[in-house]
């Protein structure tokens, strides 16, 4: 079995979609407006124009003011990068549905959506702090 994933995302401008995640630090490489590779540790997002998703998934692209079809977690090394990233965030255009916050006493997470309404979430685990099973 093929030990790859890619997820593929659709965006209403490949070039500004690219441009948004390289400016908060999640390094984008753009093949013009026909597509761009996110590339965050070992998983690989690939962006495609809102049209050529649907043609090539046979189906309408979720409404993302209205819904959520998912959402991306992105684990952190500390509060301090989880609030450096979402001030990025917040210069870059996107929104946050989520200020950075404490969940638990050992998590701190935050909630992001991108220029296309996509939700992103930002988690920093203090495994120290967690309690024991």
């Amino acid at each position: 079995m093929v030990q790859e994933i890619w997820i593929n995302l659709p965006v209403k401008d490949v070039g500004r979609s690219a441009a948004f995640f390289n400016e908060i630090g999640i390094h984008a490489v753009s093949f013009g407006n026909e597509r761009a590779k996110l590339a965050i540790g070992q998983t690989t997002i690939l962006l495609f124009p809102d049209a050529a998703f649907e043609k090539f998934t046979g189906s309408k692209i979720a409404d993302t003011s209205h819904s959520a079809e998912v959402i991306f977690s992105i684990g952190a090394d500390s509060r301090e990068e989880i609030d450096a990233f979402i001030q990025k965030v917040e210069l870059a255009g996107g929104s946050i549905f989520g200020k950075p916050s404490e969940v638990d006493g050992w998590m701190y997470g935050a909630g992001f959506a991108d220029l296309d309404g996509h939700r992103w979430n930002l988690l920093y685990m203090d495994k120290s702090k967690m309690p024991k099973s």
